[in-house]
């Protein structure tokens, strides 16, 4: 399909609240996944959210496209299935957070220190209108909650506790070859 541009962070669309899908099976959402899908393996992206390519609309995908190469913005993640999820919903499983590096496709070159909960609950539906429920924990967890994010207007720097934690890749990881996030 087609490779479309990433809003960034400044951009006041990424703040406003994404709505709640009710019609599926329409070439619309099939063209708008499709588009997701393309624009996110073009850029090396673990997720994306249909609010940062400009549809506001509670649509995430997330996940390897390619499971046999790592994914190299996150060449040491944990494999995080392809997946579809409409209007969903996150039910933390516990109180314990676990802070770890996150970038951006709409904060392109940063990454900051963000706490997230350890282990969630994700429901929601698929391209299909099929249930999703699925418990997860690591990564897997940290992706959904990202993306989950900007279908509520909150980008990961809203969530870092110490700015000393965040800052452009190439000073806070001199020695790791990265692509612009």
């Amino acid at each position: 399909m087609t490779i479309r541009n990433v809003l960034r962070m400044g951009d006041e669309r990424l703040w406003q609240r994404a709505e709640p899908v009710s019609q599926f099976g329409a070439p619309q959402l099939r063209e708008l996944l499709a588009d997701m899908r393309d624009t996110m393996q073009a850029l090396n992206g673990a997720g994306l959210a249909a609010p940062q390519i400009g549809v506001g609309l509670r649509v995430v995908i997330f996940g390897a496209l390619q499971a046999a190469q790592p994914n190299p913005r996150y060449p040491d993640a944990a494999k995080v299935p392809y997946t579809v999820l409409i209007n969903p919903v996150i039910t933390p499983l516990g109180d314990e957070l676990e802070e770890d590096w996150e970038g951006c496709l709409s904060v392109p070159g940063l990454r900051g220190l963000v706490p997230r909960y350890a282990q969630i609950r994700y429901r929601g539906l698929d391209e299909h209108g099929a249930p999703i429920d699925r418990t997860v924990s690591g990564f897997h967890a940290r992706v959904v909650q990202h993306e989950c994010d900007h279908l509520d207007g909150i980008l990961y720097p809203m969530r870092i506790r110490d700015m000393k934690k965040f800052g452009f890749s190439e000073v806070l990881f001199p020695n790791r070859e990265m692509q612009d996030e």
